[in-house]
């Protein structure tokens, strides 16, 4: 089996309304399909998380790759990546996630061409449904204006979809502020609902310590990125026992300083599934936590739920934005929790399905408007802001 053809196409997914975190307006995800075509016929699918992985994969890796063996993961890396070791040294990680939206495509080839779902090529399912959180923000557009809305949010959410798992942003920059919204959602879903926080990076280590002083009381199950630095992390661990996480996969760094406690990433990070499986065991040896973040098509979302379901390590709950996003390129219903849970998908591979019209309607959407806007500045429109806030 050869590959005859690699083809990326970046989409928007605006969010029903933009929320707000601590760098700005966050309107939508901007991400890039891939399509990798073998001389079967078997068309494997993958994502990357950047708008800029489309140009890296059309005009450079897939002409590398035409003529390649899909199922040798190892030789498709030699032909698209330089040493990561010195890329990461010497040059940005566009290529290494562009890379991993490829090689998430070549493990959904694996699959179809055996007619097994992913989790049975990784090992086997250790659990067939897998947890998530429920977010919540200030989102004007939707009618979460005030500390109140943001709790009676969380209280519908838990009403109308069994929801007892929660993640917030808690990146205001004011505590005191922060710390009523916690205390009043606490209050709205309950002393059982597991409440994580997201920081976004937004505090000062002095502001941070006030905060966390204030909400210790209220059961916070994990606050990440409270502020900007594993260093600060250090500091700040001496004035609260709530466990910290991060994006940023310095696994040597954290075991040096005992913080954070865990590591939260997509699997396109490290360049893909087979790298993220060995960074996960080495978190699992290390005693450090490990999860998967959100804001992906069903496509990603599937790739994550298929090593989620073959990796006993992975235990907490994915951040997840799926109740925000109003579109998806996959054919069916969209990924959504019920009870805190999703099921795996059983079919081949990643076990979903590209809908074409979806694709084109979604990457319309990017031709016309370009990438979606993360970091929109509501106050002074043409800047963006600076972290810490507070």
């Amino acid at each position: 089996m050869k590959i005859v053809s690699i083809k990326a196409t970046a989409v928007n997914i605006p969010f029903d309304a933009p929320y707000i975190w601590s760098v700005g307006e966050y309107t939508g995800v901007t991400r890039v399909i891939v399509q990798v075509t073998t001389e079967c016929g078997i068309v494997g699918l993958g994502e990357c998380p950047s708008w800029e992985c489309e140009s890296e994969i059309n005009d450079n890796m897939a002409a590398r790759l035409v003529g390649a063996d899909p199922i040798d993961i190892e030789s498709c890396e030699q032909r698209c990546l330089p040493e990561t070791r010195v890329l990461a040294n010497t040059d940005s990680n566009t290529s290494l996630k562009a890379f991993g939206g490829i090689e998430m495509a070549l493990w959904d080839i694996r699959g179809k061409a055996w007619d097994q779902p992913l989790y049975q090529l990784l090992g086997g399912a250790v659990r067939k449904e897998i947890p998530v959180t429920e977010y919540y923000a200030f989102r004007p557009g939707a009618g979460v204006h005030t500390v109140s809305d943001i709790a009676n949010y969380c209280a519908r959410m838990r009403d109308e979809n069994g929801t007892t798992y929660f993640e917030g942003k808690c990146s205001s920059g004011d505590p005191k502020l922060d710390i009523q919204i916690i205390k009043e959602v606490r209050a709205a879903v309950g002393d059982d609902a597991m409440i994580r926080l997201d920081g976004n990076m937004a505090w000062t280590l002095s502001s941070a310590r006030e905060l966390v002083a204030g909400i210790e009381k209220y059961n916070i199950r994990n606050f990440e990125d409270p502020v900007p630095d594993f260093w600060d992390m250090e500091k700040l661990r001496r004035s609260t026992a709530i466990p910290f996480s991060t994006h940023n996969p310095d696994l040597a760094l954290a075991i040096r300083l005992g913080v954070p406690d865990n590591l939260v990433l997509n699997l396109t990070a490290l360049g893909g599934i087979s790298r993220t499986l060995k960074f996960a065991a080495a978190c699992e040896h290390m005693g450090i936590g490990f999860w998967f973040y959100s804001g992906d098509t069903g496509i990603a979302t599937s790739a994550y739920l298929q090593v989620s379901a073959a990796t006993r390590h992975i235990r907490e709950p994915h951040q997840s934005l799926f109740r925000f996003m109003t579109d998806d390129v996959i054919a069916g219903e969209r990924f959504n929790a019920q009870n805190n849970l999703m099921p795996v998908p059983e079919g081949p591979g990643l076990g979903v399905e590209l809908d074409q019209k979806a694709l084109k309607r979604c990457a319309d959407r990017f031709k016309e408007h370009g990438p979606m806007d993360q970091y929109f500045n509501t106050k002074k429109p043409g800047s963006y802001l600076r972290v810490p806030l507070g």
